[in-house]
């Protein structure tokens, strides 16, 4: 039934005007909207709505990821903006600096400013 269909990914967020900033400027996403309490962020082909939650910040998984070619290079442009950057202790996984790495996969994770979750991985 909906395996035919797009989907999109949700993040909430406190307030979209403190978030646009982040997702627009630091993540270089197209964006849209915010007057109605939702962002429309455009990222490669896929699409990634922001909106405003009491309950933001409260998942404690990833909330997205996005596939990059290059995670050590995508972390360091990150980081130049500000984005400072997790570090878990996963089984079969070792960590180089930033960087998780578990055999050909690399994974990065970093929060956005409401606590979300948010990774960038390569395979």
């Amino acid at each position: 039934m909906l395996g035919n269909t797009n989907a999109v990914a949700t993040v909430a967020v406190k307030d979209v005007k403190s978030a646009r900033p982040f997702y627009e400027k630091t993540l270089g996403l197209k964006v849209d909207g915010g007057k109605s309490g939702v962002l429309a962020c455009q990222s490669g082909d896929s699409k990634l709505f922001v909106y405003e939650s009491k309950l933001a910040g409260s998942n404690k998984a990833t909330a997205v990821t996005w596939t990059v070619d290059d995670v050590e290079g995508t972390v360091r442009s990150l980081k130049t903006k500000g984005v400072a950057f997790e570090h878990y202790d996963m089984p079969g996984m070792t960590r180089q600096g930033d960087v998780h790495v578990a055999g050909a996969m690399k994974a990065a994770w970093f929060k956005d400013p409401d606590g979300n979750i948010l990774a960038v991985v390569s395979a």
